[in-house]
Order: C-alpha cells, then sequence, then structure tokens
C-alpha cells in the first residue's frame, strides 16, 4: 500500500487536529503551570516545619524557622519543602561567612588560644563551688579532663559528643531548600556575609568569664539528658515555638559563640531584618529559611517585624503572657 503523504490528507482533517492540540493545551491540569502563590505556602506548610507568612504589597514573604540537627525520629516532609522552593521567586538562605588565606593561618596561629585557657589558668579558677562540682560530676561521669579546655570547647564536647545532640540526624530546612533551588534554578543569595576575620578575632579575643553563660547552659542540658534532642524535634514539628525556645538544650545553643557574641550575633540578626525588608519590596513569592532562634527570641525578627506593621500569620512564637501582678 503506498504511504500516505501530507498532501494526501485533507484540509479539514488538519484544521480538526489543530483545534484538538488547542483544546488539549487549554485543558492542560493545573500542575502543568506555574503553581499560585496560595499553592506554594501550602504546600511548604504540609512539610512539617513552622513558618510564617507575610504578605507585602507585590508579594508573599515564607519564613522558615529551622532548627539544626533534626532528629531523624522527628516525622518531617522534606519533599514538600523542596516542591515549594521549586515554585518561589527567589530564596534567603543563612549567613555565608567569608574566610579568606589569611583566615586559615589565624586559626592555626590562634588555635591553642581559642581551644585552651590562658596559660596557668584552669577551669577552677574561674568556676564558683557549684559550677566546679557539677563540671567534677561530668568528668568523672564521662572519663574526661576539661581542666584546661577552653569553657566553649568544654561546651561543644558536651552537647555533641556527650548529649549527643547532632547524632543520627535528618534534613535540615536550609540544606533541603538549597539544594531545591539550585536544581530548580531558582536565584537563591545568603542572608548576608561576615568576615571570617572579624568572627575568629571576636573568638580568640573573648575572655573566658564569657563564655560561663554557655557552659553553664551546656552541663545543664547534659544533666538533664538525650531526651532533651528527641523533645526539641518533636515540639518543633508541632509548631510549639515556645516549647522549642525553652528547651535547656536550645537554650545552651543559643548561649555558645557565635549567637552569644555581643558584635556577630547582633550582625547576625541584623542582616536578617534587612534581608526581609529588601523581600518585602519584591513581587512574587521569597521563601526564607532563617534559625528559628533568631525569628522567635525576645525582641527578634518576628518581634520586630510586628513592630513595624506587618501582619504575620503563623504559629503562636511568644508563649502565654504572665500574670498580671
Amino acid at each position: 500500500m503506498r504511504e500516505q503523504s501530507p498532501r494526501d490528507i485533507p484540509g479539514w482533517m488538519i484544521v480538526r487536529a489543530c483545534l484538538l492540540a488547542i483544546a488539549l493545551a487549554a485543558a492542560a491540569p493545573a500542575s502543568a503551570q506555574d503553581p499560585t502563590p496560595n499553592e506554594i505556602i501550602v504546600t511548604a506548610q504540609r512539610s512539617g516545619a513552622p513558618m510564617w507568612t507575610i504578605d507585602t504589597p507585590r508579594g508573599t514573604i515564607v519564613l522558615v524557622g529551622e532548627i539544626r540537627a533534626v532528629p531523624k525520629a522527628t516525622p518531617w516532609f522534606p519533599d514538600r519543602l523542596e516542591e515549594a522552593t521549586a515554585g518561589a521567586d527567589r530564596v534567603i538562605l543563612g549567613l555565608k561567612p567569608k574566610v579568606s588565606p589569611g583566615d586559615i593561618f589565624r586559626i592555626i596561629f590562634a588555635g591553642g588560644k581559642i581551644t585552651k585557657l590562658p596559660k596557668d589558668t584552669t577551669a577552677g579558677d574561674y568556676l564558683d563551688p557549684v559550677q566546679a562540682q557539677r563540671l567534677a560530676a561530668l568528668e568523672a561521669k564521662y572519663d574526661q579532663d576539661y581542666t584546661r579546655s577552653s569553657f566553649l570547647i568544654t561546651a561543644f564536647d558536651l552537647l555533641a559528643r556527650r548529649l549527643g545532640f547532632n547524632r543520627d540526624t535528618g534534613k535540615d530546612a536550609s540544606d533541603v531548600v538549597e539544594k531545591a533551588a539550585r536544581k530548580a534554578k531558582v536565584p537563591a543569595e545568603p542572608v548576608g556575609t561576615i568576615r571570617g576575620k572579624d568572627m575568629l578575632d571576636s573568638l580568640a579575643e573573648a575572655e573566658p568569664q564569657s563564655h560561663l553563660p554557655c557552659l553553664d547552659a551546656a552541663m545543664t542540658a547534659t544533666e538533664i539528658g538525650p531526651e532533651l534532642v528527641e523533645k526539641r524535634g518533636a515540639d518543633w514539628r508541632a509548631f510549639d515555638v515556645p516549647a522549642v525556645m525553652a528547651n535547656p538544650l536550645e537554650q545552651a545553643l543559643g548561649q555558645c559563640w557565635p549567637w552569644a557574641d555581643q558584635q556577630v550575633g547582633g550582625e547576625l540578626r541584623g542582616q536578617w531584618l534587612a534581608a526581609i525588608d529588601r523581600a518585602a519590596r519584591e513581587s512574587g513569592v521569597t521563601l526564607a529559611v532563617a534559625p528559628l532562634r533568631v525569628l522567635a527570641e525576645e525582641q527578634g525578627v518576628l518581634d520586630q517585624l510586628e513592630a513595624k506593621g506587618f501582619d504575620i500569620r503563623g504559629p503562636d512564637w511568644r508563649g502565654p503572657a504572665p500574670p498580671a501582678q
């Protein structure tokens, strides 16, 4: 049989085929189209991470409150946050330190100053009797000697290696969003930058006493035990932001460098406010992942945004008001 050529096909059939193609395209399912802002928000919320939305004159800001080291046992759904990220117009991620070769040498030469107490001093020279007794009990329990270690290093050892808060963890929200934005070619930028020199100098120049609140909070969390880790993740997933903020583990992390450093911590918080102010002038959907403590702490980003008149929708971040006197 002779193969039919296009010239043998009646004109009415060609017209009909074209009309059918147009009709099918018009009837394409909504999933093939760009998601609406509301669809992006709903998808992000279904991930299980606590978040707040702010409507601006030209668009919407979605603020995801992140805790680092989410336990694998915490049942949240990173794939839904990935899907929401792919539909966003832009993404804001955490701070990006600017580290130079000189900063690497600075770490090498300042290593002892950062990791050890000043020469000829021991922990007992700075601790009160109760703190010294508590530290001695932890040394005996874990067969460790913290006599000469800087209080910051001791605190990190207690939280990471003894309490194990960063052990058996799943995906963090910022990592999920960063990878999803890169895959979907969504513009992403850090909230700001800070020079590695400034961070290291603030750490090297800090007096040992400045790290005592960090050590004290780390000892408290470690004394309570690993159940704090699971509870922190469960409260985060339940959107119980005040409970997360009150968790001794979260309080310990917030009491330690760099967050407790007045200069560095203040700059970190200020850059988040500036980035959200910029996002409020953009059109479309901006998805930002910020540390929960920066958002929800007293006079933190959420408090300050509300004071500026923004209408913030999302979970309560303050907790119950104290009873009237």
